[in-house]
């Protein structure tokens, strides 16, 4: 093997890892901007990620700033039944669910004369609420806007005595579903029971863990008593969706690893099985390569992302493996078949699951470095290395 010829595959291979980041670069910026629009229609559509706050009341008195004292529920009980049911709009599928709500709280009177309560319920900022309830103390109440979108009751109350506020609602939401408390100074026996339909629970940044949970069952419990300070906000993100644009760009920019494999098992093993591959060679191979991450960017805006990549993976394993048998035979396909599989298709799949990338690189590195310090330890690579020799031709006796 030359050393220019060494220097001309790397020069190839140079080239296809920029049109690998070109294309993992035009399929980010076409899925960021598709990404962003369609959130946006899925939003006004199905809903945002919802916001339900925790409810308090005020009773007006001269003796308070603003003159309203805050009072906070003495008891509270919600639930909370989350379904999960993405939808597909565009190109792309987005963490949409339904959540049907229930909260019943009691707020007492904590003077020692009749007091009119002015209790405080903020609805989330959707428009698509259903089979809406508001009930005091089991009957339907008058409800009206407050000055901050919040619906207010008023209620009279006589002294030490409570009302209980029941409120139900159906809604749609995006992403995730949370609990806030905005007066956190204080919470009272509380207790959030929670049901999902989905095991993949994750918990968002700045909310609290559930305190109790039945993973088989998909149920958890916030439970927060007799009393908290600062009690932490709840909530449950959707498990996270497999859409096909942002996983081919992550397999067009991690391709060259791949190919860098590849090329140098295929280069080594060729050499010791006899067959020598010129730059022209591994030109067609890069080509070969490149199809494949080229197809599956494209074929999955039209089908499915798994029926895409089956597609695309056979189409380059024949383009690649069918050229190489025809340079160096069944020996060079015996190579470039299983090396193919595993260091496209396999690492390629990795892809397709959380955190299995750097772990599958790693795995890929340890085991090819093994296989070649294995079948080249007592090659002489002096004579692969030495340049070949021009037959001389035969001298013709002179007339």
């Amino acid at each position: 093997m030359k050393l220019q010829h060494l220097f001309a595959t790397a020069g190839i291979l140079v080239v296809t890892t920029l049109a690998w980041f070109i294309l993992g670069s035009a399929i980010q910026s076409r899925s960021q901007v598709t990404c962003s629009d369609m959130r946006r229609e899925v939003s006004q559509v199905w809903g945002p990620q919802l916001e339900q706050e925790h409810p308090h009341a005020f009773y007006r008195s001269p003796n308070v700033p603003n003159g309203k004292a805050l009072i906070q529920s003495e008891k509270s009980r919600v639930k909370a039944v989350i379904d999960y049911a993405p939808k597909k709009r565009g190109l792309m599928r987005h963490r949409t669910y339904d959540v049907d709500f229930e909260g019943v709280y009691s707020f007492r009177n904590p003077t020692r004369i009749p007091q009119t309560l002015f209790v405080q319920f903020p609805l989330p900022a959707t428009q698509g609420l259903r089979g809406v309830q508001i009930m005091l103390d089991g009957k339907n109440a008058d409800v009206r806007r407050a000055q901050d979108g919040a619906l207010e009751l008023a209620v009279e109350v006589a002294a030490a005595t409570a009302v209980e506020l029941k409120v139900v609602y159906q809604t749609n939401g995006t992403d995730a579903w949370l609990y806030q408390f905005p007066h956190p100074e204080r919470v009272q026996d509380f207790e959030l029971f929670m049901k999902t339909d989905f095991p993949e629970y994750s918990f968002p940044n700045g909310c609290g863990s559930a305190t109790k949970r039945d993973e088989i069952a998909c149920e958890f419990i916030w439970a927060y008593q007799p009393d908290v300070l600062s009690a932490p906000n709840i909530g449950m993100e959707m498990p996270k969706l497999l859409n096909p644009a942002p996983v081919a760009s992550r397999i067009s920019f991690f391709a060259p690893v791949s190919l860098l494999f590849f090329v140098t098992v295929l280069l080594l093993l060729g050499s010791l099985r006899g067959v020598t591959l010129h730059p022209m060679h591994i030109c067609f191979v890069s080509a070969g390569f490149f199809a494949f991450q080229l197809l599956f960017a494209y074929l999955t805006d039209v089908i499915p992302l798994y029926v895409a990549f089956a597609i695309s993976a056979v189409v380059s394993v024949a383009l690649v493996c069918g050229y190489l048998r025809a340079v160096g035979g069944p020996r060079l396909l015996r190579i470039a078949l299983p090396a193919q599989v595993g260091y496209m298709v396999l690492f390629s799949v990795s892809f397709f699951f959380d955190g299995m990338t750097g772990l599958t690189i790693a795995i890929g590195s340890v085991i090819t470095l093994g296989l070649l310090m294995k079948v080249t330890a007592k090659t002489s690579w002096k004579e692969v290395f030495a340049p070949q020799k021009r037959p001389v031709p035969p001298v013709l006796p002179s007339l």
